[in-house]
């Protein structure tokens, strides 16, 4: 069985190979223990929090494969982000000029660095290791997060983001960086998306250009993938836009990824997931797959199950293993949403 649950310290060498295995551009796991080991320990922290509201909580996540103890993939959700450390992105907009002199009217896109998404929630740090991407794991450790959010949610910003990953080779080589690093930075991709993984982030606030940036003037190459995804990135991304996220015209500062958002009470698995009260026996067969999570905060779990749903009663029967897989006894309230 796969079961989704808190992170908690014994994560940490799993943890770290993920990080590892991740690649450039995976800005929320860098490979650097201290700080891996800080984000296993804020996650814990956050689990058993009293919050009567969202500040700088980080909820990570971990896939376990129960019948070999092993991790096999992360997901988090970020509660209010930019509420301790700056928050950056680039606002997209147009600026207007006309002469009716020469009769000319010109539309100019430009790039304006902001803080506009501070105090939203993010989803983040989703990955899943290669052997286990199959089926619907992926999309199960994806959407698991909606269930969390439905069932905390006050614990989150009303506005839930996530930014994409941009086009980048494999070497690491950002084409919309590689303008941001010749004229201002001055550091490579790699170094700079390291830094700011670290919460190092002074050196944009100190190197980034203040003023709007007109589009027209950046290499083609680099025009050419602002709001565009790295190849990998799409099936994350049709998910969400499937839930109803969308991008609003911010792009990342270094790689030109979209960033999409959506109100939490919009998102479609938030408002279509519902709670049921368990019976614990002989499960009835069924070809109908959801996602399941117990309501609980600190040992929350979540995993996938065949279920037949009594739609009158708002109940459901589940097998001895998938109730003790997710700390369930009779009578407890599960959280389901189709697959």
């Amino acid at each position: 069985m796969l079961i989704i649950r808190p992170i908690r310290a014994g994560d940490f060498e799993s943890l770290y190979q993920i990080a590892e295995e991740s690649g450039h551009g995976f800005t929320s796991l860098p490979v650097n223990a201290d700080l891996l080991r800080h984000k296993i320990a804020r996650a814990e922290a956050s689990f058993v929090k009293v919050v009567d509201k969202p500040f700088d909580e980080g909820y990570l996540m971990v896939l376990e494969d129960t019948e070999t103890r092993e991790v096999v993939g992360t997901c988090a959700i970020e509660a209010a982000v930019g509420m301790e450390d700056a928050f950056y992105h680039y606002r997209l907009g147009t600026e207007v000029y006309y002469s009716e002199q020469i009769e000319v009217r010109n539309e100019v896109e430009t790039l304006t660095l902001c803080h506009d998404y501070t105090g939203a929630a993010e989803l983040c740090t989703l990955f899943l290791r290669e052997p286990y991407r199959k089926g619907n794991n992926g999309r199960m450790l994806s959407r698991s997060r909606f269930l969390f959010l439905a069932q905390h949610a006050k614990r989150f910003g009303e506005t839930v983001i996530a930014e994409m990953r941009g086009v980048s080779d494999a070497d690491g080589h950002s084409p919309f960086y590689g303008w941001l690093q010749k004229n201002f930075l001055g550091i490579d991709f790699v170094q700079a998306d390291y830094l700011s993984g670290l919460g190092k982030k002074a050196f944009m606030a100190e190197m980034m250009p203040r003023n709007p940036v007109y589009v027209c003037l950046l290499p083609e190459e680099a025009q050419k993938v602002i709001g565009e995804v790295h190849t990998n990135t799409r099936p994350a991304l049709s998910l969400l836009q499937a839930e109803g996220f969308r991008c609003r015209g911010y792009v990342d500062i270094f790689d030109g990824g979209p960033t999409v958002e959506c109100r939490l009470t919009d998102i479609r698995a938030v408002r279509e997931s519902r709670l049921l009260r368990v019976e614990i026996g002989d499960m009835p067969e069924s070809d109908k797959q959801f996602i399941v999570s117990n309501t609980q905060l600190a040992n929350y779990r979540a995993t996938s199950a065949y279920l037949c749903v009594d739609d009158k009663a708002e109940q459901v029967v589940i097998s001895p293993e998938l109730a003790e897989g997710l700390l369930l006894v009779k009578g407890d309230q599960i959280r389901i949403l189709a697959m």
